[in-house]
């Protein structure tokens, strides 16, 4: 293997070629039950460095995987050999002026394409449960699908070309008549061979009358056969088999895609049945409405979630077998949503149901019915026990099947004592998942695992001939079992096909075609407890819903890959085993190069903050020393920051004399331009009629200043809220007042805690026990305050108050440059980006939000310590023409933010100063 190594290292960038222990665990793992670590982790950047890497790795004789963004659950992307990870060089995405088509590399995550799209009303048809994390790679390579697209608009069905490396390391653009004149001539063969398979499954009408009624229903067990009955020119079969084919076939480098409409208008409704079977009788009639989506809950997926907040009371009170239907009916217009619905109502009308039904289109209350439907999955995922898995199974039958097969599931949960097991799915398509707990530590675990996948395979295959992957894909966890539904004949069709294509066997060898029988039963993931300082973290499946939200991601680690390490460091704790240099190593990927932004929270289903584990083991691992200096810090806080202005009045002196670029390099990062200048300690409120509010500047507003005193935030936030006709408060001793977040940051929780309480009191007094609202000028702070305080006193962050209040209030002079508005992580959590937006929107008439940039990475102080992680959160900033400036409201973020693009960012407040002072002015003229 050290062979291999050295040959990728001289067509590949060092840092590129990935062979640490943490990295190659980390990085291996995907969202399935399987465990298979990497030799070595190659990150390509384009189709030419896969080429490369497919080259050397068939040279040397080892396996190669292809990996995207490793949500997928069946165990199609680990290996033990050759991992080949898609930068982002291949998230490349190519919009026809029209919107028809749309030309995607494999390395962009289909929510972004979607995202792209929507400005022309269009969208792709695949729709998979994780879109906003699952890349187009895994898209296509699985056939995903998902909640509305069934089987009409997944990537087979809306595929318009297709660009593939095959395994001889030769490319076919399907697109593109010269690719394919050339392959034609280099690879004829090949196409004789396909050519030549569908001549004989054509000519037997028995094989390919069932290929056809295979795919009637949703179907991604095995390759597409259907490419074999459904085209006759060789190519167009090619392009079809790679659909599905989960890299055993070759690598897709690009794929075109016709797009599907995507309607504004929206209704959904949640209607409830005595029991199952009168709800999938009812969803035969669904099938003939104008519906999008029908989404089947039986009894135990509602209870799952019936405790949640934001469900509906009906929950709680269901009786046992009682079963849900989630509709969902789009249209282009609001007459045509409304002639839907009530067609929709119309077929329901003579079932018995709970309740009547009622459709609403207030897009909140959409959102709140379809957290039921979404809440299923990670419900059960948050009460197992720790050290188990959770599994989720995907089959589907014909929709008039759809209620005994659902009921035979219910009864071979309750034969093999899967009492958690929960049953949900798309039931207009008579596709189902199911959900249970598994530990895979327990040999006699293992066996029941096997005993009950046996049944349910059987049940499937034999009594209602259905797909026993729907659209998870095959993997290593199905493919044992490929042959008992499709039968030998065509069985051995794909395994020609394999052969056809990758003689060799070595793309993803054990995926799809897998002659062991108990192949599904090995290299199962290991699941150790590490919830000793974060309990929350046992919860985490590790399905990568993280990782688009995490700056970290594609630097070090992502929240997932932490947690990953942590819990392989957390079992050779429990073994008395040393953590070796992976534990070295995860010091700086795990700990320090963590901004403990939170956002990960955000996306990730069972609602953990990967950034609180990294702050309780930051505290676990502070020396003594460190604990008394923070100790001292909190208890000293007004000379703390009186210390650290110094130092900032120092580094502004030599920057004057070596220059900000040389000073740079001397503090290897650390002293960025543009640094603020120390903040001048007044805080000066003139006004003492108007309504009264308490206004804490804090902590970094106090040390950073602006380069005039009536320019600092506080004078500026003190300027605009006594322009609005209010009379500022300050809390007495602010300079030696802190939330706490600093503290927290750091892993001194104790200390934090202090603070936060010391403020309390503070704001307590300052606001007559909360009689007037309390606004804090940054949002990380703000958030802190509003966690502690638990609604005890009235806390607004600046952004906050500023729309609800300052806006009514002011007058203003729009800008007519373009302005760039960052939302940081904390105004995110708290859920404040519609009100920043309409903030930036009255202030300017080109606001711009750049969709690429969440969290900023500088978090409190990492951009200074380690700056690499603010610049890697920032690589994908564009400043558009023209612009004058950009507005975020949290001071450290602003920092950065001013670094990476040369401009000035400053609080949002500095933007309502100066557009309400242009109106005052003008008024005046």
């Amino acid at each position: 293997m050290s062979a291999l190594i050295d040959a990728l290292r001289q067509r590949l960038p060092a840092h590129r070629v990935i062979t640490d222990e943490l990295r190659r665990l980390a990085y291996g793992t995907d969202g399935s039950f399987y465990r298979l670590i990497p030799e070595v982790v190659a990150e390509v950047e384009d189709e030419n460095e896969v080429r490369d890497v497919v080259e050397l790795a068939r040279t040397h004789s080892r396996p190669v995987t292809f990996r995207a963004a490793g949500t997928s659950l069946c165990g199609q992307a680990v290996t033990d050999g050759v991992l080949v990870l898609l930068g982002e060089g291949l998230a490349t995405c190519r919009i026809a002026p029209d919107g028809a088509t749309v030309k995607v590399g494999p390395a962009i995550v289909g929510a972004e394409v979607n995202r792209r799209l929507a400005p022309l009303g269009r969208k792709i048809g695949p729709d998979p449960a994780s879109i906003n994390a699952a890349k187009i790679g895994g898209i296509a390579a699985n056939n995903s699908s998902g909640m509305c697209c069934g089987t009409a608009q997944n990537s087979y069905r809306t595929l318009a070309s297709i660009r593939v490396l095959l395994a001889d390391g030769t490319v076919l653009d399907t697109g593109d008549a010269a690719s394919r004149n050339a392959f034609h001539a280099s690879h004829g063969m090949l196409l004789d061979s396909l050519a030549r398979l569908s001549d004989e499954v054509r000519a037997n009408h028995a094989l390919a009358e069932r290929i056809r009624t295979k795919y009637k229903i949703k179907n991604t067990t095995g390759y597409s056969l259907n490419a074999l009955v459904d085209y006759s020119d060789p190519i167009d079969i090619l392009s079809h088999l790679m659909i599905g084919s989960e890299g055993t076939l070759g690598f897709i480098s690009e794929v075109t895609y016709q797009t599907v409409p995507e309607y504004a208008h929206k209704a959904s409704a949640l209607v409830f049945f005595a029991d199952m079977e009168t709800a999938c009788r009812a969803v035969v009639g669904l099938k003939q409405q104008p519906v999008d989506a029908v989404e089947l809950l039986d009894r135990a997926s509602l209870r799952a979630v019936a405790d949640k907040p934001g469900m509906p009371p009906l929950l709680k009170t269901l009786a046992d077998g009682a079963t849900a239907l989630l509709i969902e009916t789009r249209a282009p217009d609001a007459p045509d949503l409304q002639r839907r619905i009530d067609a929709v109502l119309a077929e329901l009308a003579p079932y018995p149901l709970i309740e009547a039904p009622s459709f609403t289109t207030n897009p909140a209350e959409i959102d709140r019915l379809w957290n039921v439907r979404k809440g299923t999955f990670p419900a059960v995922g948050a009460v197992r026990k720790p050290g188990t898995t959770v599994i989720i199974e995907d089959v589907a039958v014909a929709v008039p099947d759809l209620a005994a097969a659902c009921l035979d599931l219910q009864q071979l949960f309750a034969k093999h004592g899967y009492t958690e097991a929960i049953i949900f799915g798309h039931a207009l398509e008579g596709n189902v998942h199911f959900v249970f707990t598994q530990d895979f530590g327990i040999e006699s675990e293992v066996a029941r695992y096997a005993a009950f996948m046996d049944d349910v395979c059987a049940m499937l295959v034999e009594k209602y001939d259905g797909s026993l992957k729907a659209e998870h894909g095959t993997g290593r966890n199905m493919a044992p079992f490929v042959e008992l539904e499709w039968g030998t004949q065509a069985y051995g069709l794909m395994k020609e096909i394999k052969a056809l294509f990758d003689p060799e066997g070595l793309l993803n060898p054990g995926v799809i075609i897998n002659d062991d029988p108990q192949a599904h039963l090995k290299h199962l993931k290991p699941m150790p407890a590490a919830g000793q300082l974060y309990a929350p973290v046992d919860r985490c499946i590790e399905c990568g819903f993280c990782e688009p939200q995490c700056p970290s991601h594609g630097l070090t680690l992502s929240p997932r890959q932490r947690i990953v390490g942590w819990r392989e460091l957390s079992r050779r704790q429990a073994a008395g085993e040393a953590p070796g240099q992976l534990g070295e190593d995860y010091l700086y990927m795990g700990l320090d190069t963590c901004a403990t932004c939170g956002l990960c929270s955000t996306a990730c289903p069972v609602g953990i903050e990967t950034g609180a584990l990294t702050r309780a083991v930051r505290g676990e691992n502070l020396s003594g020393v460190a604990r008394q200096l923070g100790k001292l810090a909190a208890d000293h806080f007004g000379a703390t920051q009186a210390l650290a202005r110094t130092a900032l009045k120092a580094g502004h002196l030599a920057e004057a004399i070596v220059g900000p670029k040389a000073l740079g390099r001397l503090t290897g990062g650390k002293w960025k331009e543009g640094m603020p200048t120390p903040q001048p300690l007044t805080y000066r409120a003139t006004r003492s009629d108007g309504d009264k509010v308490v206004y804490f500047p804090t902590c970094a507003g106090r040390m950073f200043g602006a380069d005039t005193p009536e320019h600092a935030l506080s004078a500026t936030v003190i300027r605009v809220l006594e322009r609005a006709g209010y009379a500022p408060i300050i809390p007495e001793g602010v300079n030696e007042l802190c939330c706490g977040q600093s503290f927290a940051s750091k892993g001194m929780a104790d200390d934090a805690d202090r603070k936060s309480a010391q403020l309390e009191a503070a704001l307590r007094k300052a606001s007559d026990n909360g009689k007037y609202p309390i606004v804090l000028d940054a949002s990380a702070c703000s958030l802190r305050m509003k966690t502690f305080l638990a609604e005890r006193l009235p806390v607004f962050d600046l952004v906050e108050f500023a729309h609800d209040a300052l806006l009514p209030r002011l007058m203003l002079q729009k800008k007519s440059d373009p302005v760039l508005i960052h939302l940081n992580c904390s105004a995110r959590r708290m859920g404040f980006e519609g009100k920043l937006k309409q903030l930036a929107a009255a202030c300017a008439v080109q606001p711009v939000m750049p969709p690429e940039v969440k969290c900023c990475g500088f978090g409190g102080d990492r951009g200074f310590v380690v700056p690499e992680l603010n610049a890697h959160a920032l690589r994908k900033l564009e400043v558009p023409a023209g612009c004058c400036g950009g507005y975020s409201s949290n001071q450290t973020c602003e920092i950065g933010l001013t670094n990476a693009t040369g401009l000035p960012y400053r609080s949002i407040v500095h933007l309502l100063d100066e557009c309400s002072e242009e109106a005052a002015r003008l008024a005046t003229c």
